[in-house]
């Protein structure tokens, strides 16, 4: 049986504050948890108007307050955006806040523009993007009982813990859509998603690369990987092809590099979809998109969900709900997500 998953962006929508967007997404979280899904990730993006996803650690620890059973975690901390002790440090936190329950997804990308990576840098001392490989060991070695060592030139030793006396530690993924992360989290023996709810290119040669190299570590003695995806469910086709419509559009703006809006609302979408001057590079990019998506009632999604896992062979499916809200639905909530996931657990 497929399990599900949860990944959140907490999307912001046209006249929707910071704060509503949040409580909406928190709410979505104590949904999936009620409704039985293996896990929810918050995702890490910067100076979005239409994404407030932009300190994981922060929000995880809010959702470990309002959910019981479900998993938490990161997709994930883009890992050059920050030193290695302060993420230890943030999730060996949170990992006592809900023991057995964390997830810590690193990637490689910024998450962002150059402008945005040279100011998360000059904030502090952070990761360069070509040590990514030896800052993922430390991070574990930080996160183990026995901590990190580091060694000096005049012989010496100091012993580093992310935390004073851990009783377990966060299960530490890698993300990635590339070749390189495949590789990387093989040649480490950890879990390895790949974003295909991002691009979808590459993805059968990644999973290939992951499971032929895959070098068995002591805690995953056999590879472990599952996929995302975009996904809305509704009562009718018609329903969901119009909640799916803003989001798609937004994938567009960022495709074609056009000024990023807070998320349009149903209505907005759809009467921009309309007009006489539709840019129809806009519309290329919206309809080559649509076809990688899963769109449709809860049982056609649900379909669609258990063809993927069997054909690329996991147990596990990631969805990234975008259906977007209409007008007239409250702005502290996600209507359109909540039936979303609701429909598609209903019908798996």
């Amino acid at each position: 049986m497929t399990a599900l998953s949860v990944l959140d962006l907490v999307p912001v929508r046209s006249g929707q504050t910071s704060a509503e967007a949040i409580a909406a997404s928190l709410s979505l979280a104590q949904i999936a948890d009620r409704l039985g899904y293996r896990r929810y990730w918050f995702a890490e993006h910067h100076n979005m108007p239409a994404v407030a996803s932009t300190t994981p650690p922060v929000l995880i620890a809010a959702a470990a307050t309002r959910t019981t059973s479900i998993r938490l975690g990161s997709g994930g901390v883009m890992l050059p955006n920050h030193a290695p002790l302060i993420v230890a440090e943030q999730f060996a936190a949170l990992e006592a806040i809900a023991p057995g329950r964390i997830d810590l997804g690193l990637g490689r990308a910024p998450g962002s523009d150059p402008v945005i990576t040279q100011l998360l840098r000059g904030s502090g001392t952070t990761s360069d993007v070509e040590q990514f490989p030896r800052h993922v060991q430390d991070i574990a070695a930080l996160l183990s009982g026995d901590g990190a060592t580091v060694r000096f030139t005049s012989g010496g030793e100091y012993t580093v813990h992310a935390t004073p006396a851990a009783t377990g530690s966060p299960e530490v993924w890698l993300l990635g859509s590339s070749d390189y992360s495949a590789q990387l989290a093989a040649s480490h023996g950890l879990p390895y998603v790949f974003a295909n709810h991002f691009s979808g290119q590459g993805l059968e040669r990644a999973l290939d690369l992951y499971r032929t190299g895959y070098r068995p570590s002591e805690e995953h003695p056999e590879p472990r990987t599952f996929l995302t995806v975009n996904a809305v469910a509704a009562p009718t086709q018609d329903e969901a092809e119009a909640r799916a419509l803003p989001q798609l559009r937004m994938m567009a703006r960022l495709r074609l590099n056009k000024p990023l809006v807070a998320l349009e609302t149903v209505e907005q979408a759809v009467a921009a979809s309309a007009e006489a001057d539709a840019d129809a590079a806009t519309e290329q990019v919206v309809s080559a998109a649509r076809e990688r998506w899963f769109v449709g009632t809860g049982e056609s999604v649900a379909a669609e969900v258990r063809g993927f896992a069997e054909r690329y062979g996991v147990d596990e499916v990631m969805l990234s709900p975008v259906a977007a809200s209409y007008d007239a639905e409250p702005r502290d909530s996600s209507p359109g997500r909540a039936q979303t996931l609701e429909l598609i657990a209903a019908a798996m």
